[in-house]
């Protein structure tokens, strides 16, 4: 090596020490998520979202990372939305006649897809009918990477037309099959992921009864990779391990922890299931050791006392909803404007 290579080779070393040294510190500084993952000090993830839409009442959410967006549904109007860091709320996808209330939301990121469960609360006045309202259960696929293509309806309540309907929450398997909670006649519905037919998964009156007039059985839902659903039963409490290969062999998963009024469910990892309860303002975190025969609850995280729905994960934190649903049945006016989307912090 010659003496020149051996200088200039020096003066690069002292021109990258004092970077190397900022590197270092930025990164030490840097916030850390629930799984340890590093957030870019420069631009901070906010812990609340606070969004501006006079009389939207979302109902589901997720994260859409590549676009930097949190996608919400919205009971009066029956579109998916768009929230930004900024609190901005726009239109993501197009508007269809079919889509009365949207409720429950799920971003299947191999395939490019969103999907909603699609309901008629009475809550969107210029699309509810009485033919439709209490009755009405359907799937909406939306295209992501073709975000002005019409969304695919699948029609899910004219399975069991005699029944009582509200489509509520939405699952996906690792082969892309859709799974949607029905609380007013407690099934379970599947929908193919190549050929969108719909069927229903899970349909047991005799054990799991329906619902009183008005109130929700099965709401939220979540796919193990292990093979199995996860379900909650809002009236009673209950969780429910449902196997893919088998679900009449589906068995309640044993724990003290009240969980009356179970909404969203979001699987943080493979032995860690977090719980909204909307009615007690309330986020659960249960652990398992023999893959959710039980679980036991390891957090709690109280909300704000505005009906929190449902959660979406982002930068290794969760993020609940804060829905407001109880006004809009309760029928206060002015509709409420402000929303927020609230990262969770157990105890």
């Amino acid at each position: 090596m010659t003496m020149f290579s051996i200088q200039a080779k020096d003066a690069i070393s002292r021109r990258l020490a004092p970077a190397a040294v900022l590197v270092t510190l930025l990164l030490a500084s840097c916030d850390k998520g629930e799984t340890g993952r590093l957030i870019d000090p420069v631009t901070p993830v906010p812990a609340v979202i606070t969004f501006t839409q006079a009389g939207l009442y979302p109902e589901g959410v997720q994260y859409d990372a590549p676009n930097s967006r949190f996608l919400v549904t919205s009971l009066t109007t029956g579109r998916v939305g768009q929230v930004k860091d900024d609190g901005i709320y726009s239109p993501a996808f197009p508007d269809d006649p079919k889509l009365v209330s949207a409720i429950g939301l799920y971003l299947d990121e191999p395939r490019n897809r969103v999907l909603a469960a699609i309901s008629d609360p009475g809550a969107n006045q210029a699309r509810s009918t009485a033919a439709t309202q209490g009755k009405l259960a359907r799937l909406a696929i939306f295209n992501r990477s073709a975000p002005t293509a019409a969304p695919v309806i699948v029609e899910l309540g004219t399975l069991r037309p005699a029944l009582a309907h509200f489509a509520n929450d939405v699952a996906v398997d690792g082969l892309g099959n859709a799974y949607i909670t029905d609380s007013f006649s407690n099934l379970i519905y599947k929908v193919d992921a190549v050929t969108n037919v719909a069927t229903v998964f899970l349909e047991d009156a005799a054990r799991l009864g329906t619902p009183a007039a008005g109130a929700f059985g099965f709401n939220g839902i979540v796919f193990h990779p292990d093979g199995y659903l996860l379900v909650a039963k809002s009236d009673n409490g209950m969780l429910y391990k449902v196997p893919l290969s088998n679900p009449s062999g589906y068995a309640p998963v044993a724990t003290t922890q009240n969980l009356t009024a179970a909404d969203g469910l979001l699987l943080q990892d493979t032995n860690t299931l977090q719980v909204v309860s909307n009615a007690q303002a309330k986020v659960f975190r249960l652990a398992t050791t023999n893959s959710f025969g039980a679980a036991t609850l390891s957090g709690t995280f109280a909300t704000k006392a505005e009906f929190p729905t449902t959660l979406a994960r982002r930068d290794g934190n969760s993020y609940v909803l804060y829905a407001n649903l109880d006004k809009l049945f309760g029928g206060q006016m002015p509709a409420v404007s402000q929303y927020s989307i609230n990262r969770v912090t157990f105890q």
